[in-house]
């Protein structure tokens, strides 16, 4: 049995094998009905999706559909442990959980939170069949996770069609709030035109007007927006683009697009790979040349970048991110939960978890102050557009297209002389607040659906 196999106890886990199997047995059983009353529900109040079988008894039970193979397998394992780091605190009533949902005490609305984990390898079809079995099998109240925009895209749909509420885990893709939006799916995360209009400007500001740029993309919803973002912000500052490289999810030679890249003229390039792409995209540039005769900046921050390219490469480049774990220096809450997961998996955590661990403190929230799991009014409270504080600030909702606003930070690479000690590669050199940096709501076509 392979490790990331092997259930945890006093957790519900399971896992796919690569051929997209799921094996959800008997250890995810902690949702299922314990023969107690029917929650009491108002009378225009009919069953939608898993509510409110999925409540009966003493627990309720969520899903995560994680990358933990394919090329985004690390990202997508530090987020995974910041759900299960949510979900401890949920049901322990830990402090730092209250400061975000106060009328948490332990678990939810008297009810533990038990949850299952399956391997979704980065594939749409994989996730969707692992929602299924969650919904079907453990009437899931509600399901969560991604590193791939592709699955998140996807989720959002089913979410909708099952009417099961579903949150994203790390989607950079515009459409995910955008064209894609469901009422039924919410966002945490940083996505590419908020990126885009926090840090050009810093690109702009650092290299000049004017300037030839290159671009590294993945071949799907995430890559294609992002750049598109990118580019829209640095024309504005006079850049051209020269020559836009695009590869497919999962590339481990990335010679021929690199060559491409060295004989463009470019000044700057671009890299909007993500995971594995992007950790060896910077190695084999390197290789190339091209880090010496160019400038690369990271589009939008790929956790543990630094720590596989190393930071003899990553030094001075330029990165847009949705958290850094220093920030534990301005943000209060933000040392509680670098110092909660530090001594929990022994490294400081990357925004993959930090943005989860935010989506779960924030649906805690919105149940609790709702007073029920019954989908509409949970969603509603998402939708008030509630000012509240966060591991980062205060955020909130926008109601028209589910995106949380909140701030984007722009990190420079230290040099290894810099750094001071234990993953400490990045130095923040700008926070933009979010609001300023968001397209209006309906500016990518975003159109949330039904309640019921």
């Amino acid at each position: 049995m392979n490790e990331k196999d092997t259930p945890v106890p006093g957790r519900a886990r399971s896992a796919t094998s690569r051929r997209g199997l799921l094996a959800i047995g008997a250890g995810l059983a902690g949702a299922a009905v314990c023969g107690a009353m029917r929650p009491a529900r108002a009378a225009n109040e009919a069953p939608v999706g898993t509510w409110p079988a999925g409540t009966e008894g003493d627990s309720v039970f969520v899903g995560f559909t994680m990358d933990r193979t394919g090329p985004y397998q690390l990202p997508g394992e530090d987020e995974l442990k910041g759900f299960e780091l949510a979900l401890e605190h949920l049901n322990a009533g830990d402090p730092l959980m209250r400061a975000i949902a106060p009328k948490v005490t332990k678990g939810l609305l008297g009810k533990r939170v038990e949850h299952g984990v399956t391997d979704v390898e980065s594939k749409p079809n994989v996730a969707v069949q692992a929602a299924s079995q969650f919904i079907s099998r453990n009437k899931a109240i509600m399901f969560a996770g991604s590193c791939s925009s592709a699955v998140a895209v996807a989720l959002n749909q089913f979410a909708q069609r099952e009417k099961v509420l579903y949150l994203p885990g790390v989607s950079g893709s515009n459409d995910t709030t955008g064209k894609d939006c469901t009422r039924y799916s919410v966002r945490s995360c940083f996505y590419g035109q908020t990126a885009a209009a926090a840090l050009a400007p810093v690109m702009i500001k650092t290299f000049g007007n004017n300037k030839k740029v290159a671009f590294l993309t993945p071949d799907y919803t995430y890559g294609h927006t992002v750049q598109k973002s990118m580019l829209d912000a640095l024309v504005k500052g006079g850049w051209t683009m020269v020559t836009d490289q695009v590869s497919p999810l999962g590339t481990s030679d990335f010679s021929s697009y690199l060559l491409n890249v060295a004989n463009s003229g470019a000044d700057v390039v671009v890299n909007i790979n993500w995971g594995n792409d992007a950790f060896q995209s910077v190695k084999q540039a390197a290789q190339f040349g091209i880090l010496q005769k160019m400038k690369m900046t990271i589009a939008y921050d790929i956790p543990f970048l630094a720590r596989e390219a190393t930071p003899q490469l990553t030094q001075g480049m330029l990165n847009a991110t949705d958290f850094w774990w220093t920030l534990e220096s301005k943000f209060p809450l933000t040392k509680q939960f670098v110092d909660a997961f530090h001594q929990k998996y022994g490294y400081n955590p990357q925004w993959s978890a930090e943005t989860a661990y935010m989506q779960i403190a924030h649906w805690a929230r919105m149940v609790s102050e709702a007073g029920t799991f019954y989908p509409p009014a949970v969603i509603r409270q998402y939708e008030k557009g509630e000012h509240f504080n966060s591991l980062i600030g205060e955020v909130w909702f926008r109601p028209e297209d589910h995106q949380l606003v909140r701030p984007v930070f722009i990190l420079r690479g230290k040099t290894p002389a810099e750094m001071k000690g234990q993953d400490d590669y990045w130095e923040v050199v700008e926070e933009v607040p979010g609001a300023g940096l968001m397209q209006a709501p309906d500016a990518f076509g975003c159109k949330l659906g039904a309640y019921t």
